[in-house]
């Protein structure tokens, strides 16, 4: 489990194998074999032992701004495994292999997303026709990626493009099956412009923390990127990866809208636009945290949803000393 610290104030210390959590005049204490990390949203204080029993216990710390997006974690200084696998990430990309890998994550991520119009095609019949010829729009976006040849310096560009055309076309079509009051004109970024933009955001950046962590345990890099390109303090391999798992925010933004669970007090003004606040982030994490211990098939396996990240990021991993085993 994910234990989340989103109250002002909070105080947290270790007792024994516990992390105990302080909030005004209420107590909780929660065994360390029991939390996978400690996510916290608000101005907390925590104490030097919290974070060594952490440590001990391979618990990462993820500190996260009002928009979700993680601007610090405490992790140990250890890599996850060989620096070969590091060196192999830096190769990778100036090779026909990186390419591939790249454009296996936006297929993907296309699929993922036409499997999703399918399923809220079965449950809207009287709208088969029209997210029919959406899915048909996305596959044929999808198609342009088999043109793609050389290395990704020779097509960044365009695969850029082409997802970003997939892109517009299904959120045009997200927005069109929400209820008025949430519908909205394309994605919006930090501050969001209307409510559905502002759960996605933050459900986004909480994975992004998820598929950071599983780099570093796989021993990959998260700032050496391939489809997105390196810059200062840029972790451009957690934005490649997460191409991935996008879907599951959607998901559960879109079921806690159908299911009437975002409240207009979720919300609060931020700048031009606005943010989750308090509770609305209280919410959305604990259904983000449902929907990731949910058990599913996944390559003959029946695992935990959010361990589907970390086998990925090992198979990339083992996918990269192989090749340099075979040279």
């Amino acid at each position: 489990m994910q234990l989340v610290i989103n109250t002002y104030g909070a105080f947290i210390q270790k007792n024994g194998n516990c992390f105990r959590v302080k909030i005004e005049d209420k107590v909780l204490d929660i065994s360390a074999n029991k939390i996978s990390s400690i996510l916290i949203s608000t101005s907390a204080t925590i104490t030097t032992d919290v974070i060594k029993h952490a440590l001990e216990h391979n618990i990462d710390i993820v500190f996260i701004d009002d928009f979700g997006d993680p601007y610090g974690r405490i992790w140990h200084p250890k890599l996850g495994s060989t620096t070969l696998i590091r060196r192999k990430q830096l190769e990778i990309s100036e090779k026909e292999e990186g390419l591939k890998l790249a454009i296996s994550w936006i297929e993907n991520k296309f699929q993922n997303q036409i499997e999703l119009l399918k399923k809220l095609r079965e449950t809207r019949p009287q709208r088969s026709a029209e997210i029919t010829s959406y899915i048909e729009k996305l596959k044929n976006i999808q198609n342009k990626l088999k043109t793609l040849s050389g290395t990704i310096d020779d097509c960044r560009n365009y695969l850029l493009s082409i997802e970003g055309e997939g892109g517009r076309v299904y959120f045009e079509y997200i927005s069109n099956l929400m209820p008025d009051k949430y519908k909205f004109e394309g994605r919006s970024r930090n501050p969001a412009k209307d409510a559905f933009n502002a759960l996605l955001n933050y459900a986004y950046g909480v994975l992004y923390s998820k598929v950071e962590k599983a780099c570093i345990i796989a021993g990959l890099d998260p700032y050496v990127g391939i489809i997105h390109t390196d810059h200062y303090n840029k972790k451009s391999f957690v934005f490649d990866l997460i191409e991935n798992y996008r879907i599951w925010a959607d998901s559960i933004v879109i079921n806690m809208i159908a299911g009437r669970k975002v409240k207009d007090d979720f919300f609060e003004a931020s700048g031009e636009g606005i943010k989750l606040n308090k509770e609305g982030k209280s919410e959305l994490i604990s259904e983000l945290n449902n929907y990731l211990d949910e058990k599913i098939r996944y390559k003959g396996r029946n695992v935990k949803r959010e361990y589907v990240i970390q086998l990925d990021c090992h198979s990339i991993a083992n996918s990269l000393i192989e090749d340099k085993e075979n040279e």
